[in-house]
């Protein structure tokens, strides 16, 4: 009958029970090796909390009631070897409840994730619900499913970190690996119209240091605020990808038409940012900018009423070359081959600290955010933030993620309004807090937030809503402190909410590693005690 998930629990309660990750990586190894073909894809997704695979948009579509529902209801009768569940029943169940629709279609679900619930086991029952809600908590976070597949297999860590960022699909990777090995990794090259992980900057500390990593000059390049996107586009088909892989081509119908009529390449992928222009051609604030982005009804009108303005910046795929090893001043010139200068982001190469200051400055009255600066000689480096691009800003923010919110009292009540906020461990998967806040929202924007936490809630008390980790707000603040307080051990002094990150998935969230190297460059120009 197959792998039984009574299995696939037992693993995931022994991961969840070590901190080590030389354990985590030697237990997943040795369960994938175990998998026969066809287990392979849905137990690598359940790992990572997903019912199907990255690039399977399917939802269950099950809430937290209902599941408290089916659970308290269900009768647990009998865990018999001849009526246990396999990894296999259970996908094939998720498949069927993804089609199930129409009149009675809760009901229907609720039979379907019933007759599961009635045949396990409470530990199996309880990593079923963690899939369902995305929820794993186990420590198996993707560095470590990676570098368990290549021990599973005969494939190097190198060469399947670099296939899973062209790809953008762990399970599929995995598969690949665990079935036909080395040489198919190997030839994994960027499939256009399936999105890649975008390549991510540093926050740089100041302009000469910047200079300092890249040899004395670096290219500047304007920091839109606005959205980032990746175009793949090959004859007549056209589809552009939203930084968090989500096809957003239907919203966007006038960059699609500019792509198809000032890009003068048959077969492309490239990169860019598109930013929301107001009066005055003036760049309207990103929450706007998401109103448009994401728009589904009525497009038409919205294009009028927000029309955007297309930046590119970079090639990654021209003609059926790949070209992420292609230096970065090389792939600039490719990309100027086939672009109209008015559709590349403005840039400027140089080592003069104050023609990058100058420059800092007009961005910023532009309306923009401040500065990129980019290693002319730096290859592209797909889902990985490094040191050959920087970001530079004269506030320092942090992209955290809301775990959980107070109910407001006074002027606020009725709302959740102060934010638990949160730092990504890159290690565990774990989300830390490191403070709360409940400044620099509207009215209007505690309203949408409360409904939409709400429908995040996994648990609460009298005054706390506990709520599944999704909501990525941009936050700025002016010190970072210790505290014992908090589990990251650190808190956000004067912390406030400068945007929500729709575009961003809560693990794109900043590290704890990040906060603390932060907080020891705080320290540059006086004492610190002991870190």
């Amino acid at each position: 009958m197959g792998t039984q998930f009574s299995e696939f629990a037992n693993v995931c309660q022994s991961l969840e029970a070590t901190t080590k990750r030389t354990l985590k990586v030697e237990l997943l190894a040795k369960f994938l090796s175990s998998l026969s073909r066809e287990e392979i894809v849905p137990t690598i997704s359940f790992f990572t909390g997903h019912p199907f695979t990255g690039s399977d948009k399917r939802v269950l579509d099950i809430s937290g009631r209902t599941l408290w529902k089916i659970n308290h209801l269900s009768s647990r009768q009998s865990t018999l070897a001849s009526n246990a569940v396999s990894v296999s029943d259970v996908f094939h169940v998720f498949e069927r409840v993804t089609g199930v629709s129409g009149p009675g279609s809760r009901v229907k679900k609720e039979l379907l994730i019933g007759s599961l619930l009635n045949r396990m086991s409470d530990v199996e029952a309880e990593y079923l619900a963690r899939i369902i809600f995305g929820e794993m908590r186990i420590g198996a976070v993707e560095g470590i499913i990676l570098e368990s597949i290549a021990n599973a297999s005969s494939v190097s860590l190198e060469e399947i970190r670099r296939a899973y960022l062209l790809l953008g699909d762990i399970s599929l990777v995995g598969k690949l690996a665990l079935t036909e090995g080395h040489e198919a990794v190997r030839r994994v090259g960027v499939q256009l119209f399936v999105p890649i992980r975008p390549m991510l900057a540093e926050m740089a500390t100041s302009i000469e240091n910047v200079l300092k990593e890249h040899r004395g000059i670096s290219a500047f390049e304007y920091k839109y605020d606005g959205a980032r996107i990746q175009i793949h586009s090959k004859g007549a088909k056209i589809r552009i990808f939203s930084r968090r892989l989500t096809d957003v081509t239907t919203s966007l119908p006038d960059i699609v038409e500019v792509v198809k009529t000032r890009i003068d390449c048959p077969e492309f992928l490239i990169e860019g940012e598109v930013v929301a222009l107001g009066e005055n051609r003036k760049p309207l604030p990103f929450q706007d900018l998401m109103r448009r982005f994401r728009r589904v009804h009525e497009v038409e009108s919205m294009t009028k009423e927000i029309p955007l303005q297309l930046f590119l910046f970079d090639v990654i795929y021209r003609d059926g070359r790949l070209l992420i090893d292609k230096t970065y001043e090389e792939r600039w010139a490719l990309l100027q081959e086939i672009t109209p200068r008015e559709l590349l982001a403005t840039r400027v190469v140089t080592g003069d600290q104050e023609v990058v200051k100058s420059m800092m400055e007009n961005s910023i009255r532009a309306g923009h955010e401040g500065l990129m600066a980019k290693n002319l000689k730096g290859t592209y480096s797909p889902g990985v933030r490094g040191k050959k691009w920087f970001k530079i800003k004269f506030a320092e923010t942090l992209d955290l993620v809301i775990v959980a919110a107070d109910w407001g009292s006074g002027r606020r009540r009725g709302w959740l309004s102060n934010y638990h906020l949160a730092v990504r461990d890159q290690e565990t998967g774990e989300f830390l807090l490191v403070g709360k806040t409940f400044k620099g929202l509207t009215d209007e924007e505690f309203v949408e937030i409360t409904r939409t936490l709400l429908e995040l809630k996994i648990r609460q008390n009298n005054y706390t809503v506990f709520v599944k980790p999704e909501i990525v707000v941009e936050v700025a603040f002016n010190e970072i402190q210790k505290s014992p307080r908090y589990d990251s051990k650190f808190a956000l002094r004067f912390a406030r909410i400068v945007r929500f990150r729709k575009d961003k998935r809560p693990e794109d969230a900043d590290s704890i590693g990040r906060l603390k190297r932060l907080y020891r460059d705080q320290f540059r120009f006086k004492a610190m005690g002991d870190f």
